[in-house]
């Protein structure tokens, strides 16, 4: 009985170390679109030892990313490094030595583990960037999407490497927020999908898993409470400010509903409940708001153009 349990430990331990050597360690990254979220990504890529090439279209937009990095990078120096100056410079001349940009996606990947795409959200044109680098990236390339709300699957359909494709979702601001959604399509595959827990934990973030459903975990649960809210707003049963006041007192948000719609955008929860609402017009948690379109429609849209819910100076 002794040897039958050692035998099988043994035979268990060797499945164990076979499927981990089948994982893609990930090294080199390279990620595409420099505005927060892509330069945020870089960022703690480069800062967990990775080498990350940072892509965008001019080299005004990468020079703004780079020093945005940079400052990024001194207040968590600050912190982390409170009483440690010295090692919290040289902490940021390693991350800044992991980082390269450059403005030729197609000519960046050719030797690239992970395509992490951070672009605007708009399928047509992520599925033109994907099928372009799908030509140049080797085989072993991972291609996956910054999408909050897009269909994984379709950007996949775009490629011939619909098992080595997924969804890595993470958060705003990327080197503050713990959470990454990682999404496994119907063909992704089981190497790719661990591959990309794993390297999602190496960037010092917690990953939880989904299927390529509407906008995941979060933004699934999160845009149909900010769209009731503002259908409870409109039906006059109360005020916004009372709302907000409600779910910040009552439930311990952070941030109201209304609040958190003026911060994300409020054409951003346009776009994503329009996209919703097409794939499943029955769904009474998609239906579109009239005042959310009007806001936008006078570009009134948040924080970013001073007007969107509230007025801010």
């Amino acid at each position: 009985m002794a040897f039958a349990t050692r035998h099988f430990v043994r035979a268990a331990s060797s499945d164990a170390a076979t499927a981990a050597a089948k994982k893609l360690l990930i090294k080199h990254v390279t990620i595409i679109g420099g505005g927060l979220m892509g330069a945020g990504i870089a960022q703690v890529a480069a800062a967990s030892g990775h080498t990350v090439v940072l892509v965008d279209q001019s080299d005004e937009i990468l020079k703004k990313s780079t020093k945005g990095i940079e400052e990024s990078l001194k207040r968590v120096t600050k912190k982390k490094f409170a009483d440690k100056p010295e090692a919290g410079a040289e902490f940021i001349q390693k991350t800044l030595k992991n980082l390269t940009t450059s403005t030729d996606a197609a000519s960046v990947v050719h030797s690239t583990d992970l395509v992490i795409e951070a672009i605007v959200e708009n399928l047509e044109v992520k599925n033109k960037l994907f099928k372009t680098l799908d030509k140049f990236a080797p085989e072993h390339t991972i291609f996956a999407s910054n999408t909050s709300s897009l269909q994984i699957t379709k950007m996949a359909n775009a490629t011939t490497r619909q098992d080595r494709f997924g969804g890595l979702h993470f958060f705003n601001p990327v080197p503050m927020m713990k959470l990454v959604e990682v999404i496994k399509t119907p063909m992704t595959s089981q190497k790719t999908f661990e591959s990309l827990v794993d390297f999602s934990k190496a960037v010092g973030k917690s990953p939880v898993s989904c299927k390529d459903t509407p906008g995941f975990i979060v933004n699934r649960l999160l845009v149909p409470y900010m769209m009731e809210a503002v259908r409870l707003f409109e039906r006059g049963d109360a005020s916004k400010e009372d709302i907000d006041v409600a779910m910040k007192l009552g439930a311990g948000y952070p941030m109201g509903p209304f609040e958190l719609l003026d911060y994300v955008g409020l054409d951003t929860s346009k776009y994503i409940i329009d996209g919703w609402h097409s794939l499943e017009p029955n769904n009474p948690l998609f239906a579109p708001s009239p005042l959310l379109n009007k806001l936008v429609e006078e570009k009134k849209l948040g924080k970013k153009t001073g007007e969107g819910f509230y007025k801010y100076k």
